[in-house]
């Protein structure tokens, strides 16, 4: 059965959208003894959840809580959840599942009082960004899947473990429109022609052929611009950064992880080629929805591909097959593609490239704290 964007009755996808916003806002919130209610008011006891590294996956919400929220609600225990975009829809899986889905982009706040993830407290507050999907069975998450940017964390905190990011680092704005709540009944064609827009973008990047060897003006000239707005914006993960227009996404993106990384393969073209071979892994995307003038595709990992380049990262050339947990939320606004946020999980793509991002925080604020007890 082929998968994709389905349409959802309007009713459901406002009430799975309100229940996401209120349950996951209220875990936020609550206290830590009152963590394990407010998990159990919106997830299975069974639930997947799936976060950036080192988190990774784990499964029932004992060990959800133990893994995700307790050590994040005992750091800041002020926490508080700031959305920025709350979208839903609805997807047929590769395994012909319908599944009802919310995705969000946002910033979790509070002040950093305790270390976390061996990350030394400031003090100060801090803005986590998050890009998360939860998937529905009625009224419970049965998955999540949680981009949470530690890396920018490390970077808050003072420390920067990487080359200079190409890109430039900082919070990501909220989208042009100020719309990015989408609470109201939209116009179910309007979303099915955005996440037909996004795929069809998607395919003029997987037709491109990177050892044709082009370069800059290959990358700005291929159909690709037919799709994006001349004022984009794409809001990129802490060590690769934010860029402005076609230009400024080849030059600090999609340039450089092009040559790192040639003939990388992703999305729909993962899942073809994995089905082709009798492959049974979850790679390629596991989301596909539109709602009003938003889409958002994602995957676990969304691309894969062969290190055969240098320079990004800091990182020579290596060889190596990697995986890349990737989301991407799109704004469609006067005919294109205006913005784009994509949640990239950086410290696990690194780890795959023999750079242990964490290690290298360990060591660097362990010298530090030694340090200071020898001053």
């Amino acid at each position: 059965m082929k998968n994709g964007c389905l349409p959802i009755p309007q009713a459901l996808n406002l009430a799975n959208k309100r229940l996401i916003q209120a349950k996951m806002h209220a875990i936020a919130d609550c206290s830590i003894e009152d963590l394990s209610a407010a998990l159990d008011a919106i997830y299975a006891q069974d639930a997947h959840w799936r976060g950036s590294h080192p988190m990774n996956e784990v499964q029932g919400t004992q060990a959800v809580a133990e893994t995700a929220w307790l050590p994040l609600k005992t750091s800041f225990p002020n926490l508080e959840r700031r959305d920025e975009i709350l979208v839903g829809g609805r997807y047929r899986n590769r395994h012909g599942e319908e599944q009802d889905m919310v995705a969000c982009v946002g910033h979790y706040c509070g002040t950093f009082v305790e270390d976390w993830l061996d990350i030394p407290a400031t003090g100060q507050p801090i803005f986590l960004r998050y890009g998360e999907v939860h998937i529905l069975d009625g009224d419970k998450i049965v998955q999540s899947t949680c981009l949470w940017d530690v890396l920018d964390v490390i970077r808050q905190a003072g420390f920067w473990p990487l080359a200079p990011s190409w890109g430039t680092e900082g919070r990501w704005m909220g989208p042009i429109t100020c719309d990015g709540l989408v609470l109201s009944e939209q116009d179910m064609d309007e979303g099915l022609a955005s996440i037909a827009q996004t795929l069809a973008m998607h395919k003029s990047l997987g037709d491109y052929k990177d050892h044709e060897m082009k370069g800059r003006d290959g990358l700005i000239n291929m159909p690709q611009k037919e799709h994006w707005h001349e004022k984009m914006m794409w809001y990129g993960p802490s060590g690769i950064g934010t860029t402005r227009a076609l230009e400024g996404f080849v030059d600090f993106h999609q340039l450089p992880f092009r040559l790192f990384w040639p003939g990388r393969k992703g999305g729909q073209s993962i899942i073809n080629e994995e089905t082709q071979s009798g492959t049974a892994s979850d790679s390629g995307h596991y989301i596909q929805i539109g709602d009003g003038p938003y889409s958002v595709t994602g995957g676990w990992p969304s691309v894969i591909a062969q290190n055969t380049g240098g320079g990004l990262f800091g990182s020579g050339t290596t060889g190596k097959r990697t995986e890349m947990r990737v989301m991407d939320f799109y704004l469609h606004h006067e005919g294109k593609i205006r913005e784009n946020w994509v949640p990239i999980d950086v410290i696990h793509i690194l780890l795959q490239l023999d750079v242990d991002i964490m290690a290298r925080v360990r060591d660097q604020f362990g010298r530090n704290k030694l340090g200071l007890r020898h001053r």
